[in-house]
């Protein structure tokens, strides 16, 4: 069981990358250069689905300056289907399958030159209707992948999985009150502010070097080497700083080309998408559609759930498998049947967005939930607290441990948001949210200096703030301030395989390997101590940063200890890798939102907006809450606003921030926080992970409310003022 008492855990200590940040002085993906570097671009197409007939590129090789063209051609080892799809996504081969996909990619001495040279390369294409919707790509008519197959015949179905439990038509029939709504989600971007960027110095005679704004630098490092057909040891990846990424900068996009560019080139090559190539190429959140029926007896007992979800699509199936694990996790409902479906269409190929496929889900799983509440006469609340899974309960997500949903929910009841009164016009939305946490694998590296200070490295990219907590929990350890703990993301030659930094893991994953790697440094330590004393490591132990001698009390602090480490066997450190199992830790979240509509135009405002979650153990109590804020923020925006909105021939027609509308401060209330801890009791510190868990009830919460406020159930995003309007003229 983890502890529940700390000296460090819990506090409020500055981040060391704070000041760096503020004061433009670190380093992001486009600060790194060198020199004699090129600079890469990338031809994109102008359709959303054709198959690439020939590409000329003999005039842009001609061109004064140009140094290097590559071509999908160039890495067409990598056959279709798994790797080999990632590749296409970067660089069409045999089709372009999105508008914007590239065709073809050029490095020269310019960025001025390297446009040039993209004007010179002839693409001869042969056009072919793009498939836009989920409904259309379902029915095949039109294939994006022949060799993706579907009981032996070419399919637009990527992926499907299917949960059950019980028996459904026994559970509805049991119901004195059923439920059956259909919500549809648009493509959204992350919102991440940097647009991708990279360097590449590829060199034949050692090691390469590749530096990137990723969520992850072994696997980024992976896959440019295997579609390079290089060994993973023949390539160096060095993780930049990252402004924002949200789940949308895990998988590659263009380190590979820049990396071949380079290589033919003999030079570095540096390539930066612009915004408007993020926008219309980069990987962005999944829409969906999905049909959910509910089911409860008079009293407020849930006796069944059906659901059904598509999702458009990834390179490995998308967020699908996340929506089918979060659709009506919260409750104890004895028959289940969920399916769900991973579609291609003629976008993007969509990569994570923030607890990929759980925001849609609950969207439509809270929405029949509330819609039932309300047709029962129930108290919100107190209709998820009769419902709600506890230790013990056996769900379609297996059998629960310790877990605080019940917690929350009692919190969010006891609230100051929830008792105060409604006014004119004021819609009121509760939404409960699960994300099972992932984990994978970490490693971790610490070094103790002779001063007694520590140098912590992990291979997890720092995106919220983990270079400070697993600081702190390596202090907490230890016993030393946590100011003397040095915490850096070192790249792939110095530290042991680390996975994404995705899916709320790293606290959870990395944490333990460095709580693991500090407590061998202390075991080192205490033995060191035990030598000197002449008596066996067993009669020592460690308090508040010292060995102390149980038979005479002596102590020696670590800083002594570290002094004489020379002469005693030398530098101490630890290490420590391991695979950490996914879902062991899960958490929850509850979500209360107050929002006012205009009833002459359909503005929505949200005036008031509560986040409760279970985070197991808050480490960094700042930055905790910072990310229930955030994701409570963006998932106002998604459910009012955003949206990617696309022509009749794919193109997207919102490119960028001005015509695509994230949340401004403006737009939002304070967004109020209540911590929940139970610890979660597989984790030293008992640390459940936060990041996901925060954006997955505020659509949910921000269409209950809007609905509750109009009479109108909203059953598509954004509620944006024209739908809300065209809902409230429907009702009359």
């Amino acid at each position: 069981m983890p502890k529940t008492e700390y000296n460090i855990i819990g506090q409020r200590p500055a981040r060391p990358d704070a000041i760096e940040k503020v004061t433009g002085q670190a380093n992001f993906g486009a600060d790194f250069t060198l020199p004699r570097m090129l600079h890469g671009k990338a031809l994109r197409s102008d359709y959303a689905h054709a198959r690439i007939i020939s590409i000329d590129t003999s005039a842009a090789e001609k061109i004064d300056g140009v140094k290097a063209v590559v071509t999908g051609r160039d890495f067409d080892h990598m056959t279709p289907g798994g790797a080999g799809d990632l590749t296409r996504d970067n660089l069409a081969i045999e089709k372009v399958l999105y508008h914007g996909h590239a065709v073809a990619a050029v490095a020269a001495i310019s960025l001025t030159v390297a446009e040039q040279a993209l004007s010179a390369i002839k693409v001869e294409y042969e056009e072919l209707p793009p498939v836009m919707t989920l409904d259309e790509a379902m029915q095949d008519a039109v294939i994006l992948h022949e060799h993706n197959l579907k009981d032996g015949k070419p399919s637009n179905i990527r992926s499907y999985e299917q949960r059950s439990a019980g028996n459904i038509e026994q559970g509805l029939a049991q119901a004195d009150e059923i439920v059956e709504l259909e919500f549809t989600t648009p493509t959204v971007h992350q919102g991440y502010i940097e647009p991708p960027a990279c360097l590449a110095n590829y060199n034949d005679k050692g090691q390469s070097a590749l530096w990137s704004t990723t969520q992850g630098h072994f696997p980024l490092r992976d896959s440019v080497a295997q579609m390079m057909q290089m060994e993973q040891s023949e390539l160096r990846v060095i993780p930049a700083e990252v402004g924002g990424a949200f789940g949308g900068k895990i998988a590659t996009y263009q380190e590979a080309i820049a990396m071949l560019l380079s290589k033919k080139s003999g030079r570095p090559v540096q390539m930066r998408m612009t915004r408007e190539d993020v926008f219309r190429t980069a990987g962005p959140g999944a829409g969906s559609k999905i049909r959910v029926k509910v089911g409860a007896k008079k009293d407020g007992t849930l006796t069944a759930v059906s659901a059904w979800l598509a999702y458009e699509c990834g390179i490995g199936g998308g967020p699908m498998p996340g929506g089918v694990r979060a659709i009506f996790a919260p409750y104890d409902i004895p028959n289940v049947s969920v399916e769900g479906y991973g579609v291609y269409v003629n976008k993007p190929k969509v990569r994570a967005y923030r607890g990929p496929g759980a925001p849609q889900a609950v969207l439509a799983a809270e929405g029949a939930i509330d819609e039932l509440v309300q047709k029962l006469g129930m108290d919100p609340i107190e209709f998820r607290l009769k419902n709600a899974v506890r230790e013990g309960t056996e769900s379609h997500n297996g059998i629960f441990r310790k877990i605080g949903l019940v917690e929350c929910l009692q919190a969010a009841q006891q609230s100051e948001h929830y008792k105060t009164p409604l006014k004119a016009n004021q819609g009121r939305a509760v939404s409960a949210g699960f994300w099972h946490n992932g984990a994978g694998v970490s490693s971790a590296s610490l070094h103790m200096n002779s001063d007694g200070t520590a140098e912590l490295a992990t291979g997890s990219v720092d995106l919220s703030g983990t270079r400070i907590a697993l600081a702190m929990m390596t202090a907490e350890e230890l016993g030393i301030p946590v100011s003397q703990v040095s915490s850096i993301v070192a790249d792939t030659s110095s530290v042991g395989f680390g996975g994404n930094s995705a899916g709320s893991r790293t606290i959870n994953a990395t944490g333990q390997a460095a709580v693991e790697a500090s407590r061998d440094v202390v075991e080192q330590m205490k033995q060191r101590a035990a030598s000197g004393w002449n008596v066996v490591s067993d009669q020592v132990s460690w308090e508040e940063g010292a060995a102390v001698n149980q038979a005479t009390g002596e102590r020696l602090s670590v800083a002594e200890i570290c002094r004489t480490a020379d002469g005693t066997g030398g530098p101490i450190g630890g290490r420590y890798s391991h695979s950490a199992v996914a879902g062991l830790g899960p958490s929850f979240a509850v979500h209360i939102c107050d929002a006012e509509v205009d009833p002459d135009t359909g503005k929505v405002s949200i005036v008031r907006y509560t986040a409760v979650q279970d985070a197991g153990t808050a480490i960094h109590r700042d930055a905790v809450e910072g990310q229930m804020q955030g994701g409570a923020v963006q998932g106002i925006g998604w459910a009012m606003n955003e949206e990617f909105v696309y022509d009749d021939r794919g193109a997207i027609e919102n490119p960028g921030f001005l015509d695509y509308r994230i949340p401004l401060a403006s737009d939002l209330p304070m967004i109020e926080t209540i911590v929940v801890e139970v610890p979660n009791e597989l984790h030293p510190h008992g640390v459940r992970g936060v990041g996901e868990a925060p954006i997955i009830p505020p659509l949910a919460a921000v269409a209950g409310a809007v609905s509750n406020a109009i009479g109108v159930r909203i059953t598509e995003t954004p509620c944006s003022p024209p739908k809300v309007l065209a809902a409230i003229q429907q009702k009359g």
